[in-house]
């Protein structure tokens, strides 16, 4: 039936030539003799004009209806795309029930439960279908940019023994006769890939049981991450510069038409980033009045706020509260000549660095995109800190055991999918960049 279907973009560059097209019905118009049906696919739209003295006039089309179409794109000076299809045959593939439950034109937009419930037909719509097309971009370009860099792809595993960070906030599995964890972070798996392959990365779903309920948080997300040997939170901040501006650039040559339609356009931000100390930024936001100390985490409306003051699209927050980081970032070393040297040019002494730890966050668009550190990669530091953090070395031995045997300095960091896309693409809820969100309400589909 298909063997011979080409798409809808292909067949407007084959003016004359008889095709079969198929898609979903998107709308019908009816005159006195002439009916128009716009049909949809995966490329895009184009209008079949149906005249009266055709059997195909009679056909009973509703939307989203499969057809498949026989006949000849012509020119037209009516058509919105410069080109009309012209039938000799349509074949009706299988009927869509009749009303919609979501509005997919858009004309009265459906409520978002309402459209999670039925996402299959809330992917037809053009937003959606524009923000998901906006986000394979983004995430095939990440890919590309790695691959052609030298980082080799690697899969961890997502179910794990323990807390891939400490903290209570997993989900618990049984496992046979244990228990096991939906893994909250692929932490520990790429740096023991990065201490032998030396540049690695993954994209892959992590889990956290937060009882958050908010437009940026959800349960279950996807993250891109990197790892890489024989380097420290500068070196991989460099590499975080040059693929978020990969990916936005991508985006912007890629789907131009997706993010007009979404009403963007893409600053693509100037290289180096800019970095803040988060000391910095907690003095900024203290000078307008924000009711903050050193310490605190910062509130997404205190994140707009620093990038405003900053006056930059994108930087990173850097040297963090080793309270506010994971046991694994590597603290400040003051006995260390350069160590020394840093603390005491940034904060006029070097007892800082006993709070402080190498870890960075880089803000985009006013939202936190990606959070990183320099890792810890000496056994007996990496045990004091663990203990430092309340948890119990025993319980990660096998973590700790894997930089015994010649690790070098390394450090990574990760961007969530879903936040990059929220920002790319303009939304307010990290729902519409899901495809099938999953939060403390939602299971289906």
């Amino acid at each position: 039936m298909f063997d011979n279907r080409i798409y809808i973009k292909e067949a407007e560059k084959q003016i004359g030539e008889t095709v079969t097209l198929a898609g979903w019905v998107s709308r019908t118009r009816d005159l006195k003799k002439i009916r128009f049906i716009v049909l949809r696919d995966r490329t895009g739209e184009i209008q079949v004009v149906v005249k009266s003295n055709s059997d195909m006039f009679g056909l009973n089309l509703g939307r989203e209806d499969v057809i498949s179409v026989t006949g000849k794109a012509v020119q037209s000076n009516v058509a919105n795309a410069g080109v009309e299809f012209h039938p000799d045959s349509i074949e009706v593939v299988n009927k869509s029930e009749q009303p919609l439950p979501v509005d997919i034109l858009e004309n009265k937009k459906s409520d978002l439960d309402t459209r999670l419930n039925y996402r299959f037909l809330d992917f037809r719509s053009p937003t959606s279908n524009a923000i998901f097309t906006v986000q394979n971009t983004l995430v095939t370009s990440f890919r590309e940019y790695l691959s052609h860099n030298g980082y080799m792809e690697f899969t961890p595993p997502c179910i794990i023994g323990s807390a891939s960070e400490g903290g209570a906030d997993l989900f618990a599995i049984p496992y046979f006769d244990k228990q096991a964890f939906l893994a909250q972070s692929p932490q520990l798996y790429k740096q023991m890939c990065a201490i032998s392959f030396e540049k690695v990365f993954t994209i892959t779903p992590i889990w956290r049981a937060e009882k958050f309920n908010t437009p940026t948080h959800l349960n279950e997300v996807r993250q891109m991450d990197i790892e890489q040997a024989f380097s420290n939170d500068e070196t991989v901040m460099g590499v975080l510069e040059g693929v978020l501006t990969h990916m936005l650039e991508t985006a912007k040559e890629k789907a131009p038409e997706q993010l007009e339609l979404l009403e963007r356009e893409i600053t693509i931000p100037e290289l180096p980033l800019r970095r803040v100390t988060y000391t910095e930024a907690i003095e900024l936001l203290q000078g307008e009045g924000e009711t903050i100390m050193w310490g605190d985490d910062f509130t997404k409306t205190q994140e707009r706020l620093l990038t405003e003051l900053v006056g930059k699209e994108a930087f990173f927050l850097k040297d963090w509260p080793g309270a506010q980081k994971a046991f694994y970032a590597m603290p400040y070393n003051k006995e260390n000549e350069a160590d020394a040297k840093y603390l005491e040019e940034t904060y006029g002494n070097v007892e800082i660095g006993d709070k402080i730890v190498r870890a960075f966050d880089c803000l985009y668009a006013g939202i936190e995109i990606s959070s990183g550190t320099m890792r810890i990669h000496l056994p007996e530091l990496l045990a004091e800190r663990i203990k430092y953090k309340g948890l119990n070395p025993d319980n990660f031995e096998y973590y700790i055991g894997a930089f015994r045997y010649g690790a070098p300095p390394h450090a990574g960091w990760s961007i969530g999918m879903e936040r990059i896309t929220m920002t790319v693409t303009g939304q307010d809820n990290i729902r519409e960049c899901c495809m099938f969100p999953r939060d403390r309400d939602r299971l289906v589909p």
